[in-house]
């Protein structure tokens, strides 16, 4: 194609329609994998069992969040192979190739059979494709933003780009929706034993509908030009991660935007979920609604802040939004505990509990190697209770000695499992109430601190896309930008459940695994601050890879 057939004008008209259609396009897409990506997560609890071997339930749950992380640890490499391809194939095949595994690796989620029936290639077939959801997903993002970011108009990047950013919460929500309406449908045994895989069946739906529309795209006009230019780069990973001082802006951008972005994201969105439902014992449907009114109220925020990242800039608003949750997160949390469940802050502040033991270890992966002590397990069912008790050094070499208000619980030695029976009855002696009383919360004041954690998300990742196309040349753009976002949103963002979790049962403090996003938000406040630059006013054309601002 020569350049003269690229630069032929259309009408305003013709233009504004073109743009609509691809951010239309894009967002749809990418709704699509969002949704496919979630349910794996919102579900994970109730194909644990089914997949992995039986016996201890937390490791299976566990097992089932670190296959959820394997999905996050693939991300950025499914970022390198389609970065690649799209910054030398172009733009528009590369995101129809990662929509395409995406789809078909999530309908598969939903004819896997059982650890039951096919013994340990259900866990092994469960991983596959999860990695797989991991590589297309680290290939979509960076395409559908550089898409969208090359067909705006100058002045309207970090509006046309955000709407990009709505769909993970969209996604989210669809995901919420329709596992929603599947257990209101189907009685509770019935969705654990099956109903839980229509679900992943309806996203074949979505993915005809998504392919269709993305078959009628156009190649990106800023693709068109390079290519026809010959500006094409020929080593897009060379030029990415290889040259000063292209390099340097990959590691600020991950440092200094993508990993704060990305804790943040999810201390709001998936975080609040599980400590609402595991720690605050919220029933899942109460917890749905919750966290859905919140995510609708927030939404529109993201274009709100992605179109006031056109006026005032847009890395002010990522790192204050990162500033604001890491100085709140601690006393929001405690709130949504007063608020949701006043009976269990009651029994906490009144009943104390102290656990003396010598031999708790810190997991974080589980493997099949993984041996869980009766410390672990004690501590595992007190935090799962939502309660916070003191660690102990062990007492008369005695395994564990459990201390619940007055009244004490021995466990010999180490063999035999414990009786988690006596744990149950103590807490009930003590006045323990384990469900949240629906007719307690406080819904108007928990939706509002829910919604507040939503809008520290929409700061952060409305401007997020069009910041990162913006802060790298054109001919290695899909490539650079997709590493920093996937390692930031993936490796940093998509561990906090684990490393969260894993930090509550190993303190005590059901808070303590909001330490890992606030540490994380503050080096990005920091490093962002000191080392980057605006990009608002870059040119999306006339920057290769040799010119850096």
């Amino acid at each position: 194609m020569d350049a003269t057939t690229i630069d032929t004008p259309l009408s305003e008209a013709e233009v504004k329609k073109e743009e609509r259609k691809v951010i239309i396009a894009s967002s749809l897409g990418t709704v699509f994998e969002w949704y496919d990506f979630y349910l794996y997560a919102t579900l994970a609890p109730f194909f644990a069992a089914l997949f992995f071997p039986p016996g201890n339930e937390t490791a299976a749950l566990l097992s089932a969040f670190a296959t959820y992380a394997a999905g996050f640890i693939v991300r950025p490499f499914g970022a390198l192979v389609f970065g690649r391809l799209g910054d030398m194939l172009g733009r528009k095949y590369t995101f129809l190739i990662t929509i395409l595994v995406m789809g078909v690796s999530t309908a598969a989620v939903g004819i896997l059979p059982t650890f039951e029936t096919i013994g340990w290639w259900a866990p092994v077939i469960l991983v596959s494709l999860r990695l797989l959801q991991g590589l297309a997903l680290g290939g979509e993002y960076g395409g559908a933003a550089t898409y969208v970011a090359e067909h705006a108009p100058d002045g309207q990047r970090g509006k046309s780009t955000s709407w990009i950013q709505t769909t993970a919460t969209m996604g989210f929500f669809l995901s919420l929706l329709v596992i929603g309406s599947c257990r209101g449908l189907i009685d509770e045994a019935t969705f654990k034993d099956w109903g839980w895989r229509l679900p992943f069946l309806v996203s074949v739906v979505l993915l005809i509908f998504s392919l269709y529309i993305r078959m009628k795209l156009n190649e990106s006009p800023v693709f068109k030009r390079i290519k026809s230019e010959g500006k094409a780069s020929k080593s897009p990973l060379y030029d990415s991660f290889c040259r000063y001082p292209n390099n340097k802006y990959v590691l600020l951008a991950l440092l200094g935007a993508t990993a704060g972005q990305g804790v943040i994201w999810y201390t709001g969105q998936f975080y609040a979920m599980f400590f609402l439902t595991i720690n605050l014992k919220v029933d899942y449907v109460t917890a749905y609604i919750l966290i859905g009114a919140s995510l609708l109220i927030a939404t529109p925020f993201f274009i709100f802040f992605g179109s006031l990242s056109d006026k005032i800039g847009r890395l002010k608003i990522i790192l204050v939004g990162c500033l604001l949750g890491a100085l709140t997160y601690i006393p929001m949390f405690q709130m949504l505990t007063h608020y949701v469940n006043p009976q269990l802050e009651a029994y906490q502040n009144t009943v104390k509990i102290s656990v003396s033991a010598d031999d708790c270890s810190f997991h974080l992966f589980v493997l099949p190697t993984t041996k869980f002590t009766k410390c672990d397990k004690v501590k595992d069912a007190l935090t799962k209770s939502g309660l916070n008790f003191e660690t102990l050094p062990s007492v008369d070499g005695k395994a564990v000695v459990t201390k619940i208000g007055d009244i004490t619980i021995e466990e010999v030695d180490e063999s035999g499992d414990f009786n988690k029976q006596k744990y149950i009855d103590a807490l009930n002696e003590t006045g323990y109430v384990g469900k949240a009383d629906k007719d307690q919360i406080n819904y108007p004041v928990t939706i509002a601190i829910l919604t507040i954690m939503v809008l520290y998300v929409t700061m952060v990742y409305g401007p997020i896309a069009a910041y990162l196309v913006e802060l790298f040349p054109a001919n290695i753009r899909y490539t650079s930008m997709s590493l920093p976002y996937h390692i930031g949103n993936g490796w940093f963002g998509g561990m906090l459940p684990l490393v969260a979790t894993a930090m509550v049962a190993a303190s005590g403090n059901i808070y303590a695994g909001l330490w890992y996003p606030i540490v994380v938000a503050l080096i990005t406040v920091v490093i962002g601050g000191l080392f980057l630059k605006d990009t608002v006013h870059s040119n999306m054309f006339h920057r290769d890879s040799h010119d850096h601002h």
